[in-house]
């Protein structure tokens, strides 16, 4: 699965649109933005507005990191403190996967994935339940996300970004640019992760 112009808009209240994905809670966000010939507002967050569409979610951490061309960051996870992430672009443009880890979910392995850049200012947000990575399509990207568990060291959890069951389409034509760790993720079929949820 992969972004298409044949998700379907389910809601548009409190100047928020969810975009279906084909995966159940796994949501395109978009919010409203209002620009003139100064520049732009958005409200890329608001609980109250967002639990009006459904998204009950309390983020208690931020993240932001800056990474170059080619640079795949996944697919990750944390394994007994599983993490509901909002994320975004504010420089640049990124390739962003979410995987279905979910036990007994329909679209267990399944993808879906979304071009989030600086300009389009789309969202992806992500339940417990699913492994998740990105990759950078612009010269440098700066990616920044919430979560709604603590970061546990020692808790980290990976697939290997090319593991050919999940088949995920990539768009970047060069080899990727990967770090040591995210090279020796296992395959879903032999992590067996599941989470329960």
């Amino acid at each position: 699965m992969e972004d298409s112009s044949e998700v379907n808009y389910i809601t548009d209240m409190a100047n928020i649109k969810l975009i279906e994905t084909g995966i159940k809670d796994l949501f395109v966000v978009e919010t409203a933005v209002f620009g003139d010939n100064r520049g732009y507002f958005t409200e890329t967050y608001n609980k109250r507005a967002f639990a009006e569409v459904g998204l009950n979610y309390d983020f208690v951490q931020d993240n932001q990191s800056r990474s170059v061309k080619g640079v795949i960051r996944g697919l990750h996870f944390q394994k007994t403190h599983p993490q509901a992430k909002l994320v975004r672009v504010i420089l640049g443009s990124v390739f962003d996967v979410a995987v279905d880890l979910r036990k007994g979910s329909a679209t267990y392995g399944k993808w879906f994935g979304v071009t989030l850049t600086a300009e389009n200012k789309k969202q992806l947000m992500i339940p417990r339940g699913f492994a998740h990575g990105f990759q950078v399509l612009s010269e440098v990207a700066e990616f920044c996300y919430k979560c709604d568990d603590f970061y546990c060291p020692g808790d980290e959890g990976g697939i290997i970004w090319c593991d050919p069951d999940i088949n995920i389409s990539w768009p970047g034509t060069e080899a990727p640019v990967l770090s040591e760790k995210d090279t020796k993720h296992p395959r879903l079929a032999q992590s067996k992760t599941e989470f329960i949820l």
